[in-house]
């Protein structure tokens, strides 16, 4: 099983999203930006270091807001969303397609892969 962190990153009511790149698994899809885990790395270690290398920002990583077991066609994934806080930099496109701060009533809008639309489903359902 792959284990992945993600970051919900809130700005002004607005929930930082990633697209991702056209040639990765999901590509093109949207998700909560963040990583895979690397051998000896704890899930906070590894959201960090993949928001530096993916979106040239600095995050407080917070509190775990869900856990979500996701099967796709091919892996399971086992997603750990955290609460962040932007600290430092703007968030600029170095490793995926776009960058979007979504208004979450236009969440419906995305095209999420299959665990961040389980995500946005439990905590913005008020606004699907």
């Amino acid at each position: 099983m792959l284990v992945v962190a993600a970051a919900v990153v809130e700005r002004g009511g607005r929930v930082m999203l990633c697209q991702r790149l056209p040639d990765a698994h999901n590509g093109l899809k949207w998700e909560f930006p963040g990583g895979k885990l690397e051998a000896g790395e704890t899930p906070e270690a590894a959201l960090a270091r993949e928001l530096r290398e993916e979106l040239d920002i600095d995050v407080a990583v917070g509190h775990i807001c869900d856990a979500v077991l996701h099967r796709y066609p091919d892996r399971d994934v086992l997603v750990l969303f955290y609460s962040c806080t932007l600290m430092s930099g703007e968030p600029t496109a170095v490793q995926c397609n776009a960058i979007a701060w979504a208004d979450p009533a236009d969440m419906p809008g995305y095209d999420f892969a299959g665990a961040d639309r389980v995500f946005v489903e439990r905590h913005y359902s008020g606004q699907l």
